[in-house]
């Protein structure tokens, strides 16, 4: 991306002892769950008390990039942004900082699906979804909706 990014949902986490491998590092599998929890966080603050069986999402593809260990004495934020609007889907940010030095630990990228739950298949998301999520990161369409 050319652009710089701009991530106003910025969520501070907890590191659980459960988190952490033998070797004192957080395990990869964990980040998983930080990043979950800080979607549901982002959602929540996007769409407030939005009903979720009116607009189904599910995760369709996630990556991450594992730039730096994290260790169970860190403190972490979850920065998490939408970075892409397509017409069934959408694309998430996310990246796990270091609290003190501000060093970036890790990368994820989520494409979440519009998803019918009766019928199992992927939906268009309403307009009114897409329009909430541009005025909360305060892009218009055109600009989310460029390809990646």
């Amino acid at each position: 991306m050319a652009t710089e990014l701009t991530y106003r949902h910025v969520m501070p986490v907890q590191i659980r002892f459960s988190d952490v491998d033998q070797y004192g590092h957080m395990n990869n599998s964990s980040y998983f769950s930080i990043y979950d929890l800080a979607k549901t966080s982002y959602m929540r603050e996007v769409f407030g008390d939005q009903n979720w069986n009116d607009v189904g999402i599910v995760v369709a593809n996630i990556n991450a990039d594992f730039l730096a260990p994290v260790f169970f004495s860190d403190e972490l934020y979850i920065e998490t942004t939408v970075v892409h609007l397509g017409h069934k889907s959408f694309t998430l940010l996310q990246r796990a900082v270091n609290k003190a030095s501000g060093v970036l630990k890790c990368q994820c990228r989520t494409v979440m699906v519009g998803y019918d739950m009766a019928t199992k298949e992927p939906v268009e998301l309403p307009d009114s979804f897409k329009q909430t999520i541009c005025e909360y990161e305060g892009k218009s369409l055109e600009e989310l909706s460029k390809p990646l």
